[in-house]
């Protein structure tokens, strides 16, 4: 007897599918450290998760894991992701000092505005020059950073220089710290994870950090005043990457490595500061609501403290450049970029 195999009945027998090939679904596990309701993840990680999704036609499901619910530590972020530990995340670079000493330029005291959307484009332009050979073994979505870090304490707002002597107070990062010194106070190095227990123990008296992020942190509790410098530059500013583990996106096919990309770079990185825009407003507002002192310092305080500022900057030129770099070019090339893409949009037209 002979047999006729038809071309489904033989791919049967052979172990082979007949149909099209399905193109495989990837999962991508993307973590932060704080709250899902604060102003990043719900104004940018979010819609980003979801806007990757979309594009891909659901072929990519991005999940979000706030408060280090994968494992880890805020400070050893990048590690995690460039290990394979997670797939994608937040970082901040300063969160290890001395490790990415030029990211450091774009955290100097009165170097950005107080806009994070326009400081995250100038942020993005300055990490495509100085920073991709530092970040080679991860793949940068996007470089921004927040709107103004601005300063928190219990009792009165800060209205002289010498409010700010003893003070204990805590910095996110090297640049602030040297400043937060520099105006007299001691600073205590800290992830924003850590700071409302500081708070709450009275290890630290407040500490510099965004509007946005005040309501998460509890500070309208925790706090009594919030204060800002005058003028439309600020006090500091921090440095992220929304970041992406390179074998990870190496193994996707270019389709959905396209998407990716299309969801990357200046684009995304205005995005990211844009949300941090957003959650100002808002936490600026939650801050008042509950009566807490909102102040601005005087301008001619302010001139005391950009002087200030800028004897940190110099002694930082001078220590990096001690080390190789080119202190006052990073410099240059920070400020730089602020200028050239304030006033592009969000495609840097």
């Amino acid at each position: 007897m002979s047999f006729v195999f038809k071309p489904v009945a033989l791919a049967v027998v052979l172990g082979f599918s007949a149909l099209p090939a399905v193109a495989q679904d990837v999962t991508l596990r993307f973590q932060h450290f704080v709250s899902p309701l604060s102003a990043n993840p719900t104004h940018f990680m979010e819609p980003w998760a979801r806007k990757i999704e979309a594009d891909s036609d659901g072929r990519i499901k991005v999940e979000l894991y706030p408060f280090m619910q994968l494992g880890g530590k805020a400070p050893n972020m990048y590690d995690l992701i460039r290990d394979g530990a997670v797939d994608g995340g937040w970082v901040i670079p300063g969160y290890q000092p001395g490790r990415f000493p030029e990211a450091e330029a774009m955290e100097l005291p009165f170097v950005t505005t107080k806009s994070g959307e326009d400081a995250s484009k100038a942020a993005w332009v300055y990490t495509q020059k100085h920073l991709m050979d530092d970040f080679s073994d991860v793949k940068v979505i996007a470089a921004h950073m927040h709107g103004p870090g601005l300063v928190h304490k219990k009792g009165p707002a800060i209205s002289t220089l010498s409010d700010f002597n003893g003070l204990k107070l805590r910095g996110p990062s090297r640049p602030a710290t040297l400043l937060l010194e520099r105006l007299g106070a001691t600073p205590v190095g800290m992830a924003v994870p850590a700071f409302p227990e500081a708070l709450s123990r009275g290890v630290v008296d407040g500490g510099v950090i965004t509007w946005e992020m005040s309501p998460s942190l509890k500070l309208d509790e925790l706090t009594d005043s919030h204060t800002d410098v005058a003028g439309d530059k600020s006090l500091y500013n921090l440095f992220f990457l929304w970041a992406m583990n390179k074998a990870k996106y190496d193994s996707l096919p270019d389709d959905l490595k396209a998407v990716i990309d299309a969801n990357s770079g200046f684009y995304a990185s205005a995005w990211a500061g844009r949300a941090h825009d957003t959650g100002d407003t808002d936490g600026k507002q939650a801050m008042a609501d509950a009566d807490n002192e909102i102040a601005t310092m005087s301008p001619e305080l302010t001139a005391e403290i950009e002087a200030l500022g800028a004897e940190v900057t110099a002694a930082w030129i001078e220590e990096v450049t001690s080390k190789g770099l080119d202190g006052a070019a990073l410099v240059s090339d920070a400020r730089a970029a602020v200028q050239v893409t304030r006033g592009l949009d969000a495609q840097g037209n």
